[in-house]
């Protein structure tokens, strides 16, 4: 299978649904023939060079208390800094996305602010909804999120677990995706 020239697809996550996003869309680049391997950021930051390759770069950051975490912060100050980036898909993991309209750049406060505090220009930003698991979080994660879900309409009780994530959706980014990436090499 031929690889994608330079391509690369970071994550950013704390409870896993942001790697399993990213690995749905790393299959789904496979069914288009194009291989790359998902890369947490909690492994470590990229060199600027390697992140100056051709693109596109992709990044899959979960949301935690009202901010993309703080790895996800460091790539896209790092990404900001390069003087010719490649192209950016930048895809916003939150439980806010679950709600109509709120799976945009536009409609999303988290992504909105997070493209406006870098200054980014994406060639592709959505926000996808990710997993609500109250049994698998900490005591003050489970304070914290319950708080802002009966405040947004959500599921409070802690023996919840939601999967929001449209995956249908992820398949469909993923397509669009293999649509920005260059023409692969053998």
């Amino acid at each position: 299978m031929p690889k994608v020239r330079d391509m690369q697809l970071f994550y950013a996550t704390r409870d896993g649904q942001s790697r399993r996003i990213a690995e749905r869309i790393a299959a789904g680049l496979a069914r288009r023939n194009l291989t790359v391997q998902p890369q947490n950021l909690a492994d470590g930051i990229p060199a600027p060079r390697t992140l100056a390759e051709e693109g596109p770069v992709v990044l899959v950051a979960a949301v935690r208390y009202g901010r993309h975490l703080k790895e996800a912060e460091r790539f896209l100050t790092a990404y900001g800094a390069l003087s010719a980036p490649p192209s950016l898909v930048l895809l916003s993991v939150n439980l806010t996305a679950r709600k109509p309209g709120k799976d945009t750049a536009s409609g999303n406060a988290y992504l909105r602010k997070t493209i406006n505090r870098h200054a980014l220009r994406p060639a592709l930003a959505a926000a996808i909804a990710g997993r609500l698991e109250y049994p698998r979080y900490g005591w003050l994660d489970r304070q914290v999120i319950r708080f802002i879900m009966m405040l947004t309409g959500g599921p409070t009780d802690l023996r919840t677990c939601v999967e929001y994530t449209p995956w249908d959706k992820v398949d469909e980014v993923a397509m669009r995706i293999a649509d920005l990436c260059p023409p692969p090499t053998s």
